[in-house]
């Protein structure tokens, strides 16, 4: 009984969260806000590596330990990869979330200066204007989340949020020419 008493309450107070906190685009599901995907495309902002190629239901990390040498090659390669393809500085200093998995392997988040780091790809792979650019610096602010309570945590941006942002400032293009 407990079980169906706490999902009735949930369902009533909290409807969304309690379904998975689901994002719907023309009645076609696009993800979740609480479990990461990956973004291969050039044109997206790319989310936090996963040790479980972002599949949910064996959730979790990798489980290697600092001396292992497969994770010490994926630190390196992960690195090298996002300063290539971000067109970066080889001295750039890239956010860990970039570099290694999280925990559960689904975190949806990356830091505000992991978006900021992606975004002039980004702007030349969509052919975006200089006030699109700005555009998109801007809703990066405006996406980021503060610490919970203040205190616990850091920054951070919800991938899937952002990129759904990002198809809305480069569709405003099109529909002024």
């Amino acid at each position: 009984m407990y079980p169906l008493f706490v999902t009735g309450i949930a369902q009533l107070v909290f409807p969304a969260k309690a379904n998975g906190s689901l994002i719907l685009k023309d009645t076609k599901l696009i993800g979740s806000v609480l479990i990461g995907q990956q973004f291969d495309s050039a044109i997206y902002f790319s989310s936090r590596p996963s040790a479980i190629s972002y599949n949910p239901l064996p959730s979790g990390a990798s489980n290697s330990g600092p001396t292992n040498l497969k994770l010490k090659t994926a630190f390196y390669d992960r690195k090298s990869d996002f300063i290539r393809v971000n067109l970066l500085d080889s001295l750039t200093e890239i956010p860990a979330e970039m570099l290694f998995a999280s925990a559960s392997g689904l975190d949806p988040h990356i830091t505000p200066r992991a978006a900021l780091l992606q975004v002039e790809r980004i702007a030349a792979a969509r052919g975006l204007s200089s006030v699109q650019k700005d555009m998109v610096n801007k809703e990066i602010k405006k996406l980021t989340e503060k610490p919970q309570f203040s205190i616990f945590g850091e920054e951070r941006i919800n991938v899937l949020n952002l990129n759904i942002v990002l198809d809305k400032i480069s569709a405003t293009d099109h529909l002024q020419n």
